[in-house]
Formats: structure tokens, sequence, C-alpha cells
């Protein structure tokens, strides 16, 4: 019964964090657009400044591959009688050579750019707004506050408005959700702002390990008016989200490894009573008390090698099974990610074997047998 406790356990905590390695893969697939390799905004203000200066200096630089200048604000859009806020994200044509949101578009097409008021849209938003898609679809409507003072007399004092056509539908991912990707251009009217102006630039290298050194080399060429970070700097709060996660999965495993072994420290106790008769012969014949406890050591050792390798194998044909089947199903259409890696299989024989020795050890000396006079 303890080996099969133990080989229990060690499957179950297997295939669980299988299945969390393959969620952090699909996670780490999910945000791999959602940032660029360098972002680089202005540390004085939104807009960044001397901007054709900034993008000679970007162009000259033999380690960028392309790069596109941005717009973010949050916008309210109506439909008909249906409104939402909305992320606008405005974008130039060179967009998608740094982040290729065109392949993820699976109704409609991504924006021409021939007119400023073609969007691309996320799905979620576009469901509960309802906004048709396509050349002769219908318009809805953007609105953005207008900054400044005075008085107001009419709506034209509030908001700065445009109409949108919707050429295409992209799915947020959780990550880019209520988002509409537009040209710069209606940003940019929308603000008032002068033509050539953008919030941040977004880069792409042809070596994205050189993130680093491409990001200190350009902070010394533009200077203190420029922050500039990495995609693992922008992703850091996520990251350290899901490293938490997974400190806490081990530790809960760790945990039930710990119980299950009393399990072992039971049929250690058992075997002790059951042969107590039999040690005290060996004891009067003159074998070595150690040697007794080295002996239900080492049983305790073979329960709990078994139940490692036993739970490690069933374990990772469950994890193939799921893997080649897609048979267990997080949500339609979407079966549970399984990773299976070296580092899970080192670490669930560290945890199970760490614990299985100490309690092997512990309660094989716990023997009181006494040479018989």
């Amino acid at each position: 019964l303890a080996a099969i406790a133990m080989m229990v356990a060690v499957a179950a905590m297997f295939i669980i964090i299988s299945v969390f390695s393959g969620l952090e893969d699909l996670n780490r697939d999910m945000i791999a657009n959602l940032h660029a390799d360098l972002t680089l905004k202005s540390s004085t203000g939104k807009t960044i400044p001397d901007i054709t200066k900034t993008v000679d200096i970007l162009k000259k630089n033999s380690n960028i591959s392309s790069f596109s200048k941005t717009i973010e604000e949050k916008v309210y859009i109506s439909y008909g009688d249906n409104g939402d806020i909305a992320t606008l994200r405005g974008v130039d044509s060179a967009y998608i050579s740094v982040n290729p949101i065109n392949k993820d578009i699976f109704y409609g097409t991504y924006p021409s750019f021939q007119y400023s008021n073609e969007v691309l849209m996320e799905n979620m938003l576009n469901n509960r707004l309802s906004v048709p898609v396509g050349g002769n679809a219908d318009h809805a409507t953007v609105l953005m506050p207008k900054s400044g003072t005075g008085i107001i007399s009419k709506e034209e004092d509030i908001f700065n408005k445009k109409e949108i056509f919707v050429t295409g539908i992209f799915p947020g991912n959780g990550q880019l959700d209520n988002t509409i990707i537009s040209p710069l251009e209606l940003l940019q009217e929308l603000l008032d702002l002068p033509k050539n102006s953008a919030y941040e630039i977004v880069i792409k290298l042809k070596k994205p390990e050189t993130a680093d050194s491409v990001k200190e080399n350009l902070q010394n060429q533009l200077g203190e008016k420029f922050t500039i970070t990495t995609k693992k700097e922008e992703n850091a709060a996520f990251w350290k989200m899901i490293n938490t996660e997974k400190v806490f999965i081990y530790l809960i495993f760790a945990l039930v490894i710990l119980i299950t072994t009393f399990n072992l420290a039971g049929a250690i106790i058992i075997l002790q009573l059951d042969k107590r008769e039999q040690a005290k012969s060996l004891i009067s014949l003159g074998f070595p008390l150690k040697n007794l406890r080295n002996v239900y050591f080492y049983t305790g050792l073979l329960i709990v090698i078994f139940g490692i390798i036993s739970g490690l194998v069933i374990g990772s044909i469950l994890c193939i099974f799921q893997w080649s089947t897609g048979f267990f199903a997080a949500a339609p259409n979407l079966p549970f990610p399984i990773n299976i890696n070296l580092n899970n299989y080192f670490i669930l024989t560290s945890i199970a074997g760490f614990f299985g020795i100490i309690v092997s050890w512990v309660f094989s000396k716990l023997n009181k047998i006494k040479k018989k006079k």
C-alpha cells in the first residue's frame, strides 16, 4: 500500500506539473508578440521628443531589423445602441514587421493604410458591439476627450469624433482584449497631434538575444530623455506571477509527498512489529542491530524507488496520451497543454526521494530490540 500511495502521488504530481509547464509555454506563445524586443518611450512626457533624429539613429543601427511608431489611448466606441470603452492602438505600416498580428486575423483583412479610418478589431469587443466587417460595411464611431480649458457649449467642445470601418477581426487571447488596431494617423487626428508624432517606438532586433547590449548602446546614443525597455522587462510582472504560482505548486505537492510518506513510515513500523520475533532470534545469534536497522531502511528505500519509478512511468504514459489525443479539454477546442521535460523528472525524483529517504532512515532507527539473555 505504501508503494501504491507513493506511485499515485508521484504520478499525479508529474501530470499536474507537466500541465502547468504546458500552460506556461502556451502563455509564452500568447504574449510572444505582445511586446517588441525593445520599446522606446519618452521619459519626460507622452510624446517622443526629437522623433526625426531618433528615427535616423534607429535606421543606422545595424542590429535593428525593423521598427514602428505607435500611439495608444483609451477611447469610447459606439455602434447603434451599443457602446464600450476600448484601447485604440495607432500604428504605422511597418508594425506587422515588428508584431505580425496580421497572421492572427481569422476574419476579414488587415487595414490597407490607404485610409486612416480602417481598423482591426478584437473579436470579443466586436461581438459585444456587433459592428459589421468588410469594405462595404456600416461604420462605428470613436470619441476621444479633448484636452484644454474653456466653456463647453456643444458636444464638439468635449470630444473629437471619427468614423471607423472594421476590415478584420483578431483574437485578443487575454492580452489584447478590447483593443482596436488602426493607422497612426487616426490617433494623431483624434489627439490633435503633429503628423510625425508618436508615443512609443517598438523595435524588432535581428538577434533578440542581444537585446540588453543593443538597449545599452541606444541609451547612450539617445540620452536620458528616453526610456528603453526589453521584452523581458515589459513582461516582468507576468513572469513573476507565473513563477510564484510554480513555487506554490511545488510546495503544495511537496506537502502531498510528505503526507504520503507517512504510509511508508507505517509500513516500516508494521514490518518491525511483524518480524519482531525473527529479529530477536537474529540478534541472539549475533546479527548486528545496525545491520538489522539497515534492512528496514533498505526496505523503505525499495518502496520509495518503486513508487517513484512506477509513478513517473504511469504519469509519462498519461501525459503522452493527452499530448497525442487532447482527450481532456480546458475549454472547447482547447485541450490541456502538456510539456514533458527533464526538469520535471529531476524535481519530482528529488522531492520524493528526499522525503522517502528521510522517513525510511528515521523510522528504521526506532527498533528497540535487545539481545536475549
